[in-house]
């Protein structure tokens, strides 16, 4: 780098005072500094040599497009039409940041525009532009109940991704910070897998700030009684916020039918391919009172009339409670930004309407169940929970004196992805697996999953 020089060190170490550059870190413990030497290969000498070695590196990988996957959990194999690539690869959505308030109509109305699907998809109002992920989004949905509230305690199921309740946790702070907020796990009923109203009552009080769960819930259950939900939290004062999977909502209600003041969940189903690191989209919606939009720490797009009359305009709104606007006094620090993908969202959601959402779900569910009962169908294999789950459903391997990790490490040498391992997460459900089936799956493709499984469980 043309700025790593000694000459170019050291005019800065003199432009800010300081004799050395240890200087600038003597804040780090000593015992916190590493003195070995690292072993690091030599560099390369070129573009070409550069260009192998990724390709070397790359080549390692083995991808859902050459395997035939059934993972899901949080990231889910589902089919991206041809246009959201399309639309969202074009250089004046790829290369807009920040303009002028005409040169940025254009990607306003598109954010408006995702906006506006979303909150109809989930039956809510006001939509803010997405946070990195679903559980960041939960956990900015916790703090915001918090701050209505004035409480600091919320309860979630003790059934949850332990990953994004890991994120929602960091958004929680540590008990020795002003502020924290503890997360309290209620329980599941083991017949059903749904969440135990009885312990739920039991933890309920005024010291709540709000209700967190999921419909369907991380190991795909659809909650039967989520109007009961919402009313034993609204008693105590509490905000009920509801985690959903959009792909769901074609045939299961919106949170905003049973309820929910807070919906909260991933954007990945809608138009964007599997990735690894980085962001893939987590939504916020509320109804459309100012005591929610006062609490919003995301961008806000608005449409209203211009002084040309007819004329209409988008534009930013409520900028100033966010981290853009007012930096460590805003609202909450919005965090990494995932933007471009709301083109692709909005491409999605524009392309299926309110029909091809009913026919995804359908399909899913279709899938889904056929998965379960031929799985179910296995000699000492069990679907735990096999009915009123949605895409994705647990499978327990007991019985057949084999670990998951052993069942996925056959299934991965015939070419296969297999569920999701939940045995060290919740040891009470054995040697369980959480296995996803959505639109792209095939019947023959489940049959051959049943073939395979047979096998290697024999």
């Amino acid at each position: 780098m043309a700025n790593s020089t000694e000459e170019a060190k050291n005019r800065m170490l003199e432009a800010i005072g300081v004799d050395h550059v240890d200087r600038l870190f003597e804040q780090i413990p000593d015992e916190h500094l590493t003195r070995r030497q690292f072993q690091l290969p030599a560099p390369l000498a070129s573009e070409v040599a550069l260009k192998r070695h990724l390709l070397d590196v790359l080549g390692k990988n083995e991808t859902c497009e050459d395997n035939l996957s059934f993972l899901g959990g949080g990231t889910w194999q589902h089919h991206v039409p041809a246009i959201c690539d399309e639309i969202w690869t074009r250089s004046e959505f790829l290369t807009s940041v920040w303009g002028t308030p005409s040169s940025d109509i254009g990607r306003n109305q598109a954010w408006f525009e995702f906006a506006s699907q979303m909150g109809e998809l989930v039956g809510m109002d006001f939509v803010g532009l997405p946070v990195y992920s679903w559980g960041a989004a939960m956990g900015h949905a916790i703090r915001m109940a918090a701050r209505m509230t004035g409480r600091t305690r919320v309860l979630v199921p003790e059934l949850s991704d332990p990953q994004r309740l890991d994120v929602a946790r960091t958004y929680c702070g540590f008990p020795e910070q002003v502020g924290h907020i503890d997360l309290v796990k209620v329980g599941f009923d083991p017949a059903t897998g749904r969440l135990d109203l009885d312990d739920l009552d039991r933890k309920l009080s005024e010291e709540v700030a709000a209700v967190y769960y999921e419909n369907p819930s991380y190991l795909g259950l659809i909650e039967d009684d989520p109007v009961s939900i919402a009313a034993m939290a609204r008693s105590k004062g509490a905000e009920t916020i509801v985690g959903v999977d959009p792909t769901s909502l074609g045939v299961v209600a919106p949170p905003s039918e049973y309820g929910a003041d807070i919906a909260v969940g991933s954007t990945q189903p809608l138009g964007i391919h599997m990735n690894g690191g980085g962001g893939v989209g987590g939504f916020i919606a509320t109804r459309d009172e100012e005591r929610y939009a006062r609490e919003y720490p995301t961008l806000q797009i608005s449409l209203t009339d211009t002084t040309a009359e007819g004329e209409r305009a988008f534009g930013l709104t409520l900028f100033h409670q966010s981290s853009y606007g007012s930096r460590e006094d805003g609202k909450d620090w919005t965090g990494n930004s995932v933007y471009l993908w709301t083109i692709a969202n909005a491409a999605y959601m524009s392309v299926l309407g309110p029909a091809g959402f009913e026919e995804l779900g359908k399909a899913i569910l279709r899938r889904s169940h056929y998965a379960a009962r031929r799985i179910g169908e296995i000699p000492a294999v069990a679907v735990e929970w096999p009915s009123g789950f949605f895409k994705e459903f647990v499978v327990r391997f007991d019985g057949t004196g084999r670990s998951v990790a052993e069942v996925n490490r056959r299934l991965r040498e015939k070419g296969i992805f297999g569920g999701r391992d939940l045995s060290d997460d919740f040891p009470g459900l054995g040697q369980s697996a959480l296995y996803c089936v959505t639109e792209v799956h095939t019947r023959d493709d489940i049959d051959r999953l049943v073939k395979e499984l047979e096998e290697v469980t024999s």
